[in-house]
């Protein structure tokens, strides 16, 4: 199905590395589901929306096809990659293994001034889901995780879990956010801080874990695909 619907994507302004701004905006849209499987996405489309020339939306749509987060449908322009509950298992346990072990050396660090300094990160994160702005808690949470990671001082390390967050959708957000339910897993990244804060690294073991899984959760709750157009 080619790409007939509005997109609700974010408005540049005018800023340079437009090509890596909207990299940036696409890799939330798909993050959050906004952009499905199941649908061509036009480059022109979606220059229009952004206000740009076509060539830096396809030369993105390039850098997220290498990151295998959407296909070249020739001729036509780029699909969403899909991904199955395996994948997404697969994914979720990878990201246990790394960023739990993460959070609790970074807890027995001791970095006291540096988790402070994510605070105001966290609260971002609770005021995006108060004022149910998807985009704005997507992109808060995923800064706040590399930043919470890189307290470990492995920079390989958030690398990685950068991509692998990339790869998931996290399809039930919107509706978490409709309903007004998304709150409490915002909370959660502020009770994973004091933790931090504590020097507490099994009271991070376990929130890490239980955020993780229940960001599982809320990945598992897919949105309807889109029914073909008629011809």
């Amino acid at each position: 199905m080619l790409l007939s619907m509005k997109l609700d994507l974010p408005s540049l302004g005018p800023r340079q590395k437009v090509r890596e701004q909207v990299a940036h905006a696409l890799r939330a849209a798909l993050v959050s589901g906004e952009m499905r499987p199941g649908v061509v996405y036009s480059a022109p489309a979606i220059a229009v929306r952004f206000g740009v020339s076509p060539t830096p939306v396809r030369e993105a749509m390039i850098d997220l096809a290498r990151e295998g987060l959407v296909a070249v449908v020739r001729n036509k322009g780029f699909k969403v990659t899909e991904l199955s509950d395996r994948e997404l298992d697969e994914i979720t346990e990878v990201r246990e293994l790394i960023e739990v072990s993460a959070v609790v050396r970074a807890a027995e660090r001791g970095q006291a001034a540096r988790v402070r300094a994510l605070r105001p990160l966290a609260g971002e994160i609770v005021a995006a889901a108060e004022r149910r702005d998807v985009l704005a808690y997507i992109d808060a949470d995923h800064r706040f995780h590399l930043e919470l990671l890189g307290l470990c001082g492995n920079a390989q390390l958030v690398r990685l879990v950068s991509e692998l967050r990339y790869k998931a959708r996290l399809y039930g957000v919107p509706r978490l956010a409709e309903r007004g339910e998304l709150v409490p897993s915002a909370r959660e990244h502020e009770d994973l801080l004091d933790a931090v804060a504590a020097g507490d690294g099994d009271g991070a073991r376990t929130l890490m874990r239980h955020h993780l899984r229940h960001i599982r959760g809320i990945w598992a709750d897919r949105p309807e695909r889109p029914r073909p157009e008629p011809h």
